[in-house]
């Protein structure tokens, strides 16, 4: 069994997150400037075995897509283009962000972590993979 990777797509960056390999615990890995995500990509899969992907799915209250949605179609056409052997998933993120920084905040981090995008993009591909493997019971 591989690993589950997850990704926050951003305009500028994304957050990283992968499962281990009996895919019991999520663990935010990094965050790629957006630019650099295919070379991340194609590095990362080269190395661990990865057996699934799944992407964040911005919505709306009433459930249609957001603004940031025509920035992440593109790149899950492309992946399922490059990766057509590796399933991609989406899931709901409607309020992952909101969750990875209050997270942040539960956990004691002082104000310039609790700042820093880049970390909360990290804990919202983790929420994003978490919320992945609940409700596909893995």
């Amino acid at each position: 069994m591989g690993r589950i990777l997850a990704i926050d797509y951003g305009k500028k960056r994304c957050g990283i997150a992968v499962s281990d390999p009996l895919r019991i615990i999520a663990t935010g890995l990094q965050t790629v400037p957006t630019g650099q995500l295919w070379d991340f990509l194609k590095d990362y899969m080269e190395k661990e075995g990865v057996d699934c992907v799944v992407v964040g799915e911005p919505r709306q209250m009433d459930y249609t897509p957001s603004e940031s949605e025509r920035f992440i179609t593109p790149f899950v056409n492309r992946f399922r283009k490059t990766y057509p052997q590796i399933p991609l998933k989406r899931v709901d993120e409607r309020f992952t962000s909101c969750i990875a920084q209050r997270s942040i905040l539960e956990m004691g981090a002082k104000k310039k972590q609790r700042q820093d995008k880049a970390v909360v993009d990290k804990v919202s591909a983790t929420l994003i993979l978490q919320t992945y493997m609940q409700f596909n019971n893995l």
